[in-house]
């Protein structure tokens, strides 16, 4: 089947790429020139685990083509999917303009049937107002289909390839088929295609993120409890985890949800429930938990050093807002190094990938290390702020070498507090008892 994926960021072109892979004909579009002239010289804009070895195959077997041209990508595309962003408004909705102007440019092109499935997160009611636009547009038969991506940043190829579940949105039985068929190849170990209305598939997005966003808030706060009380987050987590109806997942205290995905969801649905002049308190909650939680550590930091961080200096280990990516959206990490310089201290970070995306944002308003190990030399503290898992067995006895004081902070609760004990590090981690 011939496919149009208009917009090449993380969605867009993990999607291209894996249609691509089951024998698809696939043509990716993006505004940017200097982009696409990259990707078609064989260089990828983004790092995703298992995702360039797709990349070069479907290059290299003549399916997977890169073009600025939005006429020349939907000629023959009998599905074109738009993967534009949506970013957050001045008040917290998605702005709706990348995808809506895709809408209007394909009105003007398309001179038979087409499918154009909205794979962008999106509103509820963005499938109407997609529509509304081709209609004032062309004649041409049209149909839009929702089909929200789940694509967790680190396993994406996974998650695309191997699918729990998929959902399409549409009421057309002509599209119906077509996308049905077009994920066949993706679920013949039975996972199920769920087929809906597209306002109940709008939503089914932004309740998933938001849910799982509500589940890391809870447990943040269930962390700031047990440090209070006495307990261990990581024996409550167990201990609630192995209950199925609340299972393992997402149970992991820390400093807070970053990301592409659950911050701006999250607040574009509670936006969205205020259009409708309905208070959604849980989501309001959950956003202002994470807000403070992204402070927590600088908080526990400040404490130690007695309120005075100036001339302090901090060696910070991962920039990422999780593993295996190099998104800094919303990262922790990002809110963590601001609170800091604001106290006048001094920074020097390693991440595996994330350093030059850090590095166009701040430039020199922090140092950048080559390795983990140079980070720490001199530095009266070690922050670690993303759980990557070079960082979990470190040599403890270069940590103590390089450092000026054995002081650890640790964001994602990475070591065994007996561990720490046995070592003779001061260790403060996120809701479990402080090591001395």
């Amino acid at each position: 089947m011939k496919i149009a994926v208009i917009g090449t960021g993380y969605v867009g072109l993990v999607t291209g790429t894996c249609l691509a892979e089951t024998g698809n004909q696939v043509t990716c579009v993006d505004i940017n020139e200097k982009k696409i002239k990259m990707m078609q010289d064989g260089k990828l804009p983004i790092y995703e685990p298992g995702l360039e070895l797709l990349f070069h195959r479907n290059i290299d077997q003549k399916r997977l083509h890169f073009t600025s041209d939005l006429a020349e990508a939907i000629k023959e595309a009998r599905i074109i999917f738009l993967a534009l962003p949506t970013p957050p408004d001045g008040d917290g909705s998605a702005d709706l303009s990348y995808v809506l102007g895709a809408a209007k440019d394909i009105a003007k092109l398309i001179t038979e049937y087409k499918v154009i499935v909205t794979k962008s997160t999106v509103p509820v009611g963005t499938a109407d107002k997609i529509t509304a636009v081709l209609k004032a547009h062309t004649s041409v038969e049209f149909a839009v289909v929702s089909n929200p991506e789940f694509l967790r940043e680190g396993v994406a190829v996974e998650d695309f390839m191997k699918p729990d579940r998929i959902i399409i949105g549409t009421m057309d039985e002509r599209a119906r088929k077509l996308m049905g068929e077009l994920y066949s190849p993706y679920v013949r170990q039975g996972n199920p295609v769920i087929y809906m209305d597209q306002r109940s598939s709008e939503l089914t997005k932004y309740a998933a993120n938001s849910f799982l966003a509500t589940k890391i808030s809870f447990m943040n706060e269930i962390a700031n409890l047990c440090e209070l009380v006495g307990a261990d987050v990581d024996m409550v987590r167990r201990g609630i985890g192995s209950d199925d109806r609340i299972g393992r997942r997402f149970l992991f205290s820390g400093i807070g949800y970053g990301g592409s995905c659950f911050p701006k969801d999250v607040q574009a649905l509670a936006q969205s429930a205020k259009e409708y002049k309905y208070d959604f308190k849980i989501l309001n909650s959950v956003m202002d938990v994470n807000d403070i939680q992204k402070k927590v550590l600088v908080e526990k930091i400040k404490k130690y050093f007695k309120g005075d961080l100036k001339n302090k200096k901090f060696a910070l280990w991962g920039l990422a807002f999780k593993p295996e990516t190099d998104d800094i959206r919303e990262a922790p990490a990002l809110y963590i190094i601001d609170e800091l310089l604001k106290e006048g201290a001094s920074i020097t970070a390693f991440d595996p990938e994330a350093m030059t995306n850090v590095k166009n944002l701040l430039g020199d308003k922090i140092n950048y290390a080559a390795d983990q190990y140079e980070a720490l030399s001199g530095a009266d503290a070690l922050l670690i702020l993303t759980e990557w898992q070079v960082f979990r067995t470190p040599d403890f006895d270069q940590l103590e070498k390089l450092l000026k004081s054995k002081v650890i902070f640790d964001g994602r609760n990475l070591y065994d507090i007996q561990k720490m004990i046995d070592c003779g590090f001061y260790y403060n981690s996120i809701g479990r008892k402080v090591v001395n």
